[in-house]
């Protein structure tokens, strides 16, 4: 007998949307942010100068930042930006020419959903109950509706939103994950196809984040393949995936081992160093960071695993939930969950939460869009009230919250992002009036809501904004002022190395003024990064040393906590 399906929808609710509206919403979400503006620190930076170190130190296999060996990921990121750079830099400027590839990470990501969603929801166990006197979509609507609202939700998820304009693995290690859940998808269908697909995905995803980008997609590819189904019937072609996967790792590890033996060894000793047993305090931390890394799609997949219960080992619902449960186990299973693994939940997770939205009450969707409306209107307000406070200085206490982290900026006025910035509101202002106006049935009014509202409110932030951000997060005057004043006062082959710098400051100082640092104990030029508190209480490195002489000070305006200081210090002096 046939078991009855927690879907009820009727053909209008799957009146399709229009493409143009699709493709112009996923544009302006990638585009807006992702040029014209300085690195941010950390990921960002630390990913750039990965890419120029490449291109510079020919560090191809072991990512590194100048001298200072990069392991905490795979060097997909480092390659597939460092080839940008080469080919459009000269053109573009390597700044610009490094953030091509998130473009093709989004890309790999929103087809890969979209499609992987589209796929499972023409299946017959998607389908929703046959009304008495028809009128149900049929299959390739009722799929089609289910892939714009995955994409839509992907794009509404807030997590996301900034890592997906940085030059970090995180949007790579996601485009990866995403091609694993198509694969898993297609599969069924082309098998050979599917199964080399499978293999290029679970390698790139290696190679991107090492094990903790490979192994939740090994772990959840193995998972997906175990219930009777569609899937298991396929079974024989894992192999398949397993051995592509496999060359295309070793093909770097192997040539990677024979070179830098301290960033092989770093690799392992960070990668091993990632796991330890679970944790009550930072578990407790992860979890509490999913409820709003993941909104809006996490309580549409309690939702959907609930309604579809019956339903688990299902095409639609399994491939989804066993990438999901994969990632979420090697989350409480860190030694420091961050979000490179909260990121892994958010593709399953759009896919299960477009499964739950023909199974929802209609009243419950309204209220679902009314919140949507209600947020990012309120978050569009807030972007404009931040802007007027640092340009007029009202509301005063808006202000001073502000001053107390740019201090010393002086705000412009850019008239042409003034009028996008108004055009972006307009448009969020219309959509609205058309939701409550027109009443449209189509299932997937609401992602649209909750994408467009958040993207209407980056583009805000974006607009508004970036200055700001950019003199806060930027070391751009500092590495100016850092390099003026070591051109003065270098000698004939002295060196330059570090004290206590972090790996942010230094990617900033290498990608904005090529300063690189070395680990040459003998060198007599030493750059420390301390804080103000430290100086005052004479707990800094070389504090009243009268050896020592200090050549400059300084540091990002926004940021008065921390220090630099350019030290001269006596040769083989630690």
């Amino acid at each position: 007998m046939m078991r009855s399906t927690p879907a009820r929808l009727t053909e209008l609710g799957t009146t399709k949307l229009p493409r143009l509206a699709l493709f112009g919403l996923a544009l302006v979400y990638v585009v807006a942010g992702l040029f014209m503006r300085d690195p941010w620190k950390t990921d960002d930076v630390v990913g750039l100068a990965t890419m120029l170190t490449a291109l510079h130190e020919g560090t191809w296999l072991q990512p590194q930042i100048g001298h200072l060996a990069y392991a905490q990921d795979g060097p997909m990121v480092t390659w597939v930006g460092a080839i940008a750079i080469k080919l459009f830099g000269p053109l573009l400027g390597d700044f610009t020419a490094s953030r091509l590839p998130n473009l093709l990470w989004f890309a790999m990501s929103a087809c890969s959903v979209w499609y992987g969603t589209y796929l499972v929801g023409r299946r017959a166990e998607a389908q929703p109950l046959a009304l008495p006197f028809g009128g149900e979509p049929p299959p390739r609507a009722y799929g089609r509706m289910l892939a714009d609202a995955a994409l839509l939700l992907l794009l509404a998820t807030v997590g996301i939103l900034q890592h997906m304009h940085e030059t970090s693995a995180l949007p790579a290690v996601m485009a990866w994950q995403a091609l694993v859940f198509y694969s898993l998808t297609r599969i069924t269908d082309k098998p050979l196809t599917g199964a080399l697909t499978l293999g290029v995905a679970i390698a790139g995803s290696f190679l991107t984040r090492g094990w903790p980008g490979g192994l939740p997609v090994m772990a959840g590819t193995l998972v997906a393949f175990m219930p009777p189904g569609a899937l298991r019937r396929r079974l024989h072609w894992l192999p398949l995936a397993a051995l592509v996967a496999a060359a295309l790792i070793l093909a770097w590890w192997i040539p990677a081992t024979h070179g830098n033996s301290y960033w092989t060894q770093s690799w392992k000793a960070w990668n091993l160093g990632f796991y330890a047993w679970p944790e009550f305090n930072a578990s407790g931390r992860a979890l509490r960071d999913l409820t709003w890394f993941l909104w809006p799609t996490w309580p549409l997949v309690l939702v959907a695993v609930w309604q579809w219960r019956t339903w688990l080992f299902a095409s639609h619902i399994w491939p989804a939930l066993a990438l999901l449960v994969c990632a979420l186990l090697q989350l409480f299973f860190a030694a420091d969950p961050d979000d490179g693994l909260y990121i892994m939940l958010v593709v399953p997770c759009a896919s299960l939460a477009a499964m739950s939205l023909p199974t929802l009450r209609r009243g419950v969707i309204n209220t679902l869009d009314c919140f949507a409306v209600m947020c990012f209107s309120l978050t569009a307000v807030t972007a404009w009230l931040g802007w007027v406070a640092v340009l007029f200085g009202v509301p005063a206490g808006i202000s001073r919250n502000i001053a107390r982290h740019t201090a010393g900026y002086v705000p412009p006025i850019s008239w042409i992002a003034l009028l996008l910035a108004a055009a972006i509101t307009g448009i969020w202002v219309a959509l609205i009036v058309w939701r409550f106006r027109v009443r449209p049935t189509a299932l997937w009014r609401g992602t649209i809501l909750s994408a467009s509202g958040l993207a209407a409110t980056w583009g805000l932030l974006v607009l508004l904004w970036q200055p700001v951000v950019d003199y806060a997060r930027s070391y751009r005057t500092a590495s100016a002022e850092l390099a003026a004043v070591i051109q003065t006062n270098i000698r004939p082959g002295e060196c330059l190395r570090s004290d206590g710098l972090g790996p942010g400051q230094r990617a900033s100082f290498l990608v904005f003024q090529g300063l690189n640092f070395s680990y040459d104990l003998t060198c007599t030029l030493v750059l420390q990064q301390t804080t103000r508190k430290a100086l005052g209480n004479g707990t800094a490195a070389y504090s009243g040393d009268k050896n020592v002489q200090e050549l400059w000070r300084g540091g990002r305006r926004a940021d008065p906590n921390e220090i630099f200081r350019l030290l001269r210090v006596p040769a083989g002096y630690q």
